[in-house]
């Protein structure tokens, strides 16, 4: 299968790229800097094509004669208009031009986010309720692509129905370490600045109930690979692990690997024991047989974010990882 990827070299991207060639699959990798991870275009069967995702010509373009697309680049903005104009607008008009193109299947990348503030049980059927621009962009880009079953030829005058599958995959909060030399991480500086912290020696002030069910980038690039693969239509799936881990409990891990630091977690003041809310990931493994336990994954990055801000509290030259908008 020919598949057209944007964000190819992104922090969930670059883990969806390997996992489609490791299944045997051609791409198109659409990036702002392919010049950052030069190793993706030196793989074999790999198009790497430079352009902006808000270039929606170019990117028109660069899609024609793919079986597939995956969506995983986001436009960012810092008002409703931008917001609509760089992430929205994108994604429909993409969207638009794969069925103009006879591309069968569209895999776009949405958020957890549009839930809001995390809603107990939340799964692929409950209400989008979002709670900022960001989940509203996420959110309106679902609806284009439920929507988009076919078109108009006149007012209230249906025309001709599409032929594309539309897919959407929620991410929760996906870590990685850089699947190829260049590559990135998650824009997110938690982590980094827990190990920064317990370099120096510092207590940490973070609740035991703060957290999430983190998942790697490499677990949920499997997703991506059975959903690409499927035939299914209109169907969405949440991916997040199986386990809830704590900032605290990410905390601790990083003071284990600093030993003879005196950093100590401290809960905040009037911290109270409450149940985290939890996701229902349960659909992936009903359909895919997919089941994520992210912490070993989650301890190796720990790991890998403490030997970072080693050498670079030593003066060491450190790669950017962080490809922000």
């Amino acid at each position: 299968m020919k598949i057209f990827i944007t964000g190819g070299t992104g922090n969930i991207g670059q883990y969806v790229t390997k996992a489609l060639l490791d299944a045997g699959h051609s791409l198109v990798v659409y990036t702002r800097t392919p010049e950052r991870i030069p190793q993706i275009g030196q793989q074999k069967n790999v198009t790497v094509v430079k352009g902006n995702i808000l270039d929606l010509d170019i990117m028109g373009k660069a899609l024609q004669g793919c079986d597939a697309v995956v969506h995983i680049a986001l436009g960012w903005g810092n008002t409703p208009l931008e917001m609509l104009d760089h992430d929205t607008r994108v994604t429909v008009s993409l969207l638009e031009q794969a069925e103009k193109a006879g591309v069968k299947n569209f895999v776009y990348t949405s958020s957890t986010s549009v839930f809001g503030p995390n809603q107990d049980g939340s799964g692929d059927k409950v209400m989008l309720t979002p709670g900022d621009l960001y989940g509203a962009t996420k959110a309106a880009s679902e609806l284009y692509l439920w929507g988009f079953n076919g078109y108009y030829t006149g007012q209230g005058k249906p025309g001709a129905r599409v032929n594309i599958r539309r897919n959407i995959i929620r991410p929760g909060y996906t870590f990685s370490n850089p699947a190829f030399e260049g590559g990135a991480s998650q824009s997110d500086v938690r982590f980094r600045d827990i190990a920064r912290s317990v370099l120096k020696g510092e207590d940490l002030t973070i609740s035991n109930y703060d957290g999430t069910q983190f998942i790697s980038a490499g677990q949920i690039a499997r997703l991506y690979l059975k959903l690409v693969e499927s035939d299914l239509n209109q169907e969405i799936f949440l991916g997040l692990g199986n386990t809830f881990t704590s900032w605290a409990d990410i905390a601790r891990w990083a003071i284990g690997f600093v030993p003879g630091t005196k950093s100590k977690v401290i809960a905040p003041a009037g911290d109270k024991k409450r149940t985290p809310a939890r996701y229902d990931v349960s659909k992936m493994e009903k359909v895919f047989g997919l089941s994520f336990d992210p912490t070993a994954e989650l301890k190796e990055h720990v790991r890998w974010n403490v030997e970072r801000e080693r050498k670079f509290l030593a003066g060491e030259k450190v790669h950017d990882v962080y490809h922000v908008w």
